[in-house]
């Protein structure tokens, strides 16, 4: 596996290919699960290099479906990305099966499995349980609104704090690290939901 090679290609892509209408499915998006599933994988005791170069790749591909697609179905276009572009970087067949598995469980609602799969979910939903919450969800607030889905704020209130009330940490180190954090998002948004209602 040529994973500096395949990422520098990959990044490159995303940099200059993704929509700039892209305020939260990014290319900064994609580093940011980068970083927090290296953080994650190191906590979680992931030491064997290749499992880690196969989580480090499905990270990069994970988001690339937004290069084809809006709407729907950008996890299978990622894998369809991926599957195009890894037998040129000397990924077997079998390691592009996995890293595809770990993409297509990042579709929500979110069911992983294996720690890996469970480990990139955590990843991509980090931002929930984090101090930059609230910037990270505007973005995704205006993209959803530049693909002309014409969310009110109310609206998006309820609608994240119906999503984070139903979503879950996967890994041990997340529920430990990000939960309390993400409670305190959700208790926010209620409390700023509740003042739009009165």
């Amino acid at each position: 596996m040529e994973f500096e090679k395949v990422s520098s290609y990959i990044q490159e892509v995303l940099k200059t290919q993704l929509s700039p209408l892209l305020q939260y499915h990014s290319y900064d998006h994609t580093m940011l699960v980068l970083k927090s599933a290296v953080e994650i994988a190191s906590i979680e005791l992931i030491h064997n290099k290749e499992d880690l170069i196969i989580l480090k790749t499905a990270v990069l591909f994970h988001d690339c479906g937004f290069l084809k697609t809006y709407e729907k179905n950008t996890e299978e276009e990622a894998c369809i990305v991926a599957r195009k572009n890894l037998l040129n970087f000397n990924y077997s067949t079998n390691q592009i099966e996995i890293i595809c598995n770990l993409i297509m469980k990042t579709k929500v609602p979110q069911s992983p499995s294996t720690l890996l799969e469970k480990i990139l979910c955590d990843a991509d939903m980090y931002y929930l349980g984090d101090d930059d919450y609230e910037n990270i969800s505007d973005g995704l607030f205006l993209e959803l609104n530049s693909y002309g889905k014409n969310i009110g704020v109310k609206d998006w209130l309820e609608i994240q704090i119906n999503f984070i009330a139903s979503h879950h940490y996967w890994t041990n180190s997340c529920i430990l690290n990000l939960e309390a954090k993400k409670q305190e998002n959700l208790f926010r948004l209620k409390s700023v939901f509740s003042t739009l209602k009165q």
